[in-house]
This record gives C-alpha cells, sequence and structure tokens, in this order.
C-alpha cells in the first residue's frame, strides 16, 4: 500500500441525511447506538482516525439534532443541508463549498455505516495517492442480489452496474459495491457535477463516478473489506447484528492484549473501554460508556460499570454495580450488591457488600461493613462524605452528609452518624438497647388468651 504523506490534506463528508423510517423511532436513524456510541459518532471517529483534516456532515435541515451531534464529536465540522433527496451524488454535493476548498483526498462515507475501519479508509487513500481519481470500497457478498456489481475491463474497474440494470453474466459477479469512495481533491467536483440523472429514479448515483472517471482518461480503482465491516443500518434487526460485530470485534482485542473473558459472548463493552493484561473479566459483565480498568484486575460475574475507573488488582463484584465518578484505587475491593458514585476507594479498601457509597472519599484501608450508606442527597443538593484512612464502619451504619469520619475511627454498627468523628476515636449513634426480662412469654400468653376469647 502506498504510504499516505503526512501533509496530505483530507476531507471527509459523512451523508447523514437519510430518514430512517424502517427503524420506526422518533430517534433519527444516525443517532441509535452501537457500543454506546451513535453510529454517525463512529463514523466521525473512523474518519478522524484515517487522517481527515476536515468534515463536512450532510445532513436534513429537518434534523437540527443531527447536526448537533456531529458538532459534538468534531467541533470543527461544517454542516452542509440536503433539501431535497436525489441520490448519493446529489448528497455529496450539498458539500460543494467544503469540495471547493482544494482537499488532496476526498472520503465519502455513511452515517449509517458504522463499523468501517480507520485503516480501510486509509488503504482508500492510499489508492489516491498511488494516483486513482476514484477508489471504491467492494468487498465480496455471499447473496449479492440488490448491490451494484464491479465490472472490470483490460483488469481495470470500468463501471459499477446496479443490479437492476446488470446483464444475466453482470449479475453473477460477487464483488459489490459498499457505498463508500474516496475522490481525488483535484477530481472530485468535476466528476460530481458530470454524473447523471439517466435512470429510472431521475436519481444521482455516486457509484456512477466511476463511469464518469474513466470516461475522461482517469484512474479508477477498488480496495477490498470484509462483508461484516461494510454492513449498513436501516433498521432495529440491522442494527443488533451491527452491535454483535462490535462486540466480537471488541471481544477479539481484549484478549488478544492479555485480559481473560471466561465466557466471551457474555460480555459487552463499550466503544471506549480500556482493560488491562492479566483483567479477569467474569460472565455476564457489562461495561458502559467511559470504563477502564487496570492490569490485575478482577470484574466478578453480572457486574455494571459506567464512567468509572478501575485501579491495579483491584476487584469489583459479583453483582457489582460503578457508576460515573467511581475510582478504585489499587487492591480496593467492592464486592456484591454494592453501589458507587462519584466516589473514591482507596487503595485496599473493603466495601464488600450490600453497601451503597455516593458523593465520597474512602481512605486506604478502611473497611465499610455490610449495609452502609452515605445519605448524600437531601432532596434538593448533594453533599461529600469523608472516610479516613484505615477507618472501620460498622454494618448497617448510616453517615448523614456533610460528614468526616477520621483515619481510623470506629462506628459501632447500627450507628447514624450527623456529625464529624475524630480520629481515632468510637462513634455510636443508636439507641440504648433495653430488656425486659419475661416479656415475651407474657405477650404471647395474653394473645393466646385473646384467641380463645374470641372464639373460631
Amino acid at each position: 500500500m502506498t504510504e499516505i504523506q503526512p501533509d496530505r490534506s483530507c476531507l471527509a463528508i459523512i451523508l447523514a441525511a437519510g430518514e430512517g423510517t424502517r427503524m420506526k423511532s422518533a430517534r433519527p436513524k444516525v443517532l441509535h447506538a452501537v457500543a454506546g456510541r451513535s453510529l454517525l459518532g463512529h463514523a466521525l471517529a473512523a474518519v478522524s482516525e484515517a487522517g481527515a483534516s476536515a468534515v463536512c456532515v450532510v445532513v436534513s435541515p429537518e434534523r437540527p439534532e443531527v447536526g448537533a451531534e456531529a458538532l459534538s464529536h468534531f467541533p470543527a465540522a461544517t454542516l452542509a443541508y440536503q433539501h431535497e433527496r436525489r441520490g448519493t451524488a446529489h448528497a455529496v454535493l450539498a458539500a460543494r463549498e467544503a469540495l471547493q476548498a482544494g482537499y488532496d483526498d476526498v472520503i465519502v462515507a455513511f452515517a449509517d455505516t458504522p463499523l468501517v475501519r480507520p485503516e480501510t479508509f486509509r488503504a482508500l487513500r492510499a489508492e489516491l495517492a498511488a494516483g486513482a481519481a476514484v477508489a471504491v470500497l467492494a468487498f465480496v457478498a455471499e447473496d449479492p442480489t440488490g448491490y451494484g456489481r464491479l465490472v472490470f475491463a483490460d483488469g481495470q474497474l470500468d463501471a459499477i452496474v446496479e443490479h437492476k440494470d446488470a446483464t444475466p453474466e453482470q449479475r453473477r459477479i460477487v464483488l459489490c459495491n459498499a457505498g463508500l469512495m474516496a475522490l481525488s481533491g483535484a477530481d472530485a467536483l468535476p466528476i460530481l457535477e458530470a454524473i447523471g440523472d439517466d435512470n429510472a429514479q431521475r436519481e444521482f448515483y455516486l457509484p456512477d463516478a466511476v463511469e464518469v472517471a474513466r470516461s475522461r482518461g482517469l484512474k479508477a480503482t477498488e480496495t477490498r473489506a470484509p462483508a461484516n465491516e461494510v454492513m449498513g443500518v436501516n433498521d432495529r434487526i440491522q442494527l443488533a447484528a451491527a452491535e454483535a460485530e462490535f462486540q466480537a470485534r471488541k471481544r477479539l482485542a481484549v484478549m488478544a492484549e492479555g485480559a481473560t473473558l471466561v465466557a466471551p459472548e457474555t460480555v459487552f463493552f463499550s466503544f471506549d473501554t480500556q482493560i488491562g493484561r492479566d483483567v479477569v473479566i467474569e460472565p455476564n459483565c457489562v461495561f458502559g460508556p467511559g470504563v477502564s480498568v487496570a492490569d490485575g484486575a478482577v470484574i466478578h460475574a453480572f457486574s455494571h460499570l459506567e464512567g468509572a475507573e478501575v485501579g491495579p488488582s483491584a476487584s469489583v463484584g459479583p453483582y457489582g454495580r460503578l457508576r460515573p465518578g467511581a475510582k478504585l484505587a489499587e487492591k480496593a475491593r467492592v464486592g456484591n450488591f454494592v453501589e458507587i458514585k462519584a466516589s473514591e476507594i482507596g487503595a485496599g479498601a473493603k466495601v464488600n457488600h450490600l453497601t451503597y457509597i455516593g458523593d465520597a472519599s474512602v481512605g486506604a484501608g478502611a473497611n465499610i461493613g455490610a449495609g452502609t450508606i452515605t445519605c448524600n442527597y437531601d432532596g434538593f443538593n448533594k453533599a461529600r462524605t469523608v472516610i479516613g484512612a484505615g477507618a472501620f464502619v460498622g454494618s448497617n451504619s448510616a453517615l448523614v452528609a456533610p460528614v468526616t469520619i477520621g483515619d481510623g475511627a470506629y462506628v459501632g454498627s447500627g450507628s447514624v452518624i450527623t456529625q464529624d468523628v475524630g480520629a481515632d476515636a468510637l462513634a455510636v449513634g443508636r439507641a440504648r438497647q433495653v430488656e425486659k426480662a419475661g416479656w415475651a412469654s407474657r405477650f404471647r400468653a395474653a394473645a393466646a388468651l385473646k384467641a380463645r376469647r374470641a372464639g373460631p
């Protein structure tokens, strides 16, 4: 593959104006998510990693939320509006102003094709660097019905023929058009403007760029990708298929980097999940966006993590829940049915079971007993709890924030703590136990007598 020079500029045009009525959703199709990121977000990330120095997203004027999503991922992007839908080439020409800026390479991508890898876009750019005016992304289809076929003449890509226009011989071709392509920046606008609408639908088709280029003596080439990489998403079934493909790809990558997935098919990652080496992930774990797990950590079964950092050799679960802002230091332990939110758990600290820690700091080596909660919300505002290093909080305690438990302090089981506790102090905040001898037998006798008098 020809090396792309670092100073070679690239414009990515992403087509995102499709309606997506088959999704049967109030949400635009390209805003549906795979692995915690919108379809549009995946496309933007891929072209950015492929070296696009500018991005223009073609959107519908009736869908401002699509433009907002694009700018949230790529703030420097420009938006172009397709007021009429007259085919893919017509959509690309909506970005005419961006095309006129004079980039070396132009990538055309689709916002509903979320799995195309950056290296695939780079391969298309490499074809342009080697002298092609048009580079088409192709795939071998098991069933090519409905796809445009790549037709060659004298060993050169000569045209893309749509299925309905193909001859019986051409329909036997299994090398099909994936829709995405790259064009030389110098040739892109003249080629696109020369595409006609001489077809039954009276639309301007981007694949016709190949035939236009060849008619002008320009070179057209193809780059191939696996079929599962170029799958489009038009309905919920295809959305699920794209999710499954992403997860399969991510699981293999995580294991290849040195983590153990006990039952890979039951673990679900987000687009940005970071897993270190020698991490063990047990079955049925879900990683939402923004999670990093450091080397040697263990994520036990049925745990859910989102927006969390898990430190080296730390342990989560089983049935652990880490919400955004949870940070576990080295060898910290968060056990079964424990929820951590916006809190730091210090090195070697233990929060082993049936506990909620929210808006808190737990010092190194502290022990939080079962059933403990930090009462961090009064219905209007959040307040913070600080638990010092080496502190011991007994089971079934309620720590009413804002409150500080000093280093090495003890909190007696069943306490409600509303005031700060000094270092190495004992705090007990519960009613004094009272014992009445013989009360239970007297109570039972009275209750039985009452029942006899009431009769059957």
